[in-house]
């Protein structure tokens, strides 16, 4: 005899993105959404690049010190092997990942998982970033938060790099970087 099955009470998973400029708090949201799941006793693993060492080692912690535990990963298939029994993905700085990462996301999504991915969306000659975009394009939700500009206090949406360096990927903090506008950004 064939049971048709219940597809109302599926697990069904999905792809949420957190994504702006530096200093724009996607790792603020991120670590909210992720305790919220907690509290909501759903089993959360978080994951971020091991390259990504400026505040801790193991835990997310965003510019205003908020903080959870994490486990870095060498690479984005890697989050795959480390899931077992899980509801809730958080994957901090996603744009350091390889090409891969969007991918694991859906693969992550495809077995019921919700799966929350923040990182930058351009790096910092305005380009579109690592894998996000692939990411942003795939995802099911995407909310685009923004800084403040640090020279006309605008809406900022650019990543300004202070410093002379071509590397693609330089860790720093308000020393490096700084929120601006379009504007103030091309000036």
């Amino acid at each position: 005899m064939f049971i048709e099955p219940n597809i109302r009470n599926t697990k069904k998973g999905w792809i949420e993105v957190v994504c702006g400029s530096m200093f724009s708090g996607k790792t603020e949201e991120l670590i909210r959404r992720l305790k919220r799941a907690q509290i909501a006793n759903l089993r959360v693993e978080i994951f971020k690049p091991t390259v990504d060492v400026r505040y801790d080692e193991f835990d997310i912690v965003s510019h205003n010190e908020n903080r959870i535990s994490s486990t870095p990963v060498e690479n984005s298939q890697q989050i795959l092997l480390l899931t077992e029994g899980v509801d809730v993905i958080g994957i901090d700085e996603a744009q350091f990942f390889d090409n891969e990462m969007p991918q694991v996301a859906e693969i992550l999504a495809s077995k019921g998982l919700r799966v929350i991915v923040a990182g930058l969306d351009m790096d910092f000659l305005g380009r579109p970033f690592g894998p996000m975009p692939q990411v942003l394009a795939m995802a099911d939700y995407v909310t685009k938060l923004h800084a403040i500009c640090m020279v006309c206090g605008d809406i900022a949406n650019f990543s300004y790099r202070k410093t002379v360096s071509d590397a693609t990927v330089l860790l720093g903090e308000k020393d490096v970087y700084e929120p601006r506008c379009r504007t103030c950004y091309h000036q």
